[in-house]
């Protein structure tokens, strides 16, 4: 299943079914990689393109993250409590 970009397209199967740490682990990878300039140009173009998808996938996690920490409520007895994120 994969995930609805800002420009509506959708991300790559593999790419959405890693989590976040995966994610930014290739992602700092291929930083890496382009950082040192050892990729031919073409090489590199992907490694870019596929960087700017993780970077996506990255940042749709985080927020799906912040809307379950919105969610996080104290009850009227001051204890915490929790609701579903509604992230449909």
């Amino acid at each position: 299943m994969a995930e609805e970009g800002h420009s509506g397209g959708k991300l790559p199967s593999d790419i959405a079914a890693l989590s976040f740490e995966e994610a930014l682990a290739e992602l700092q990878d291929l930083v890496k990689r382009l950082e040192r300039g050892d990729n031919k140009l073409d090489d590199a173009i992907k490694s870019y393109e596929r960087g700017a998808l993780l970077k996506r996938h990255c940042e749709a996690k985080l927020r799906e993250a912040q809307l379950k920490v919105d969610k996080i409520v104290l009850g009227p007895d001051g204890a915490v409590a929790t609701e579903p994120a509604n992230l449909d």
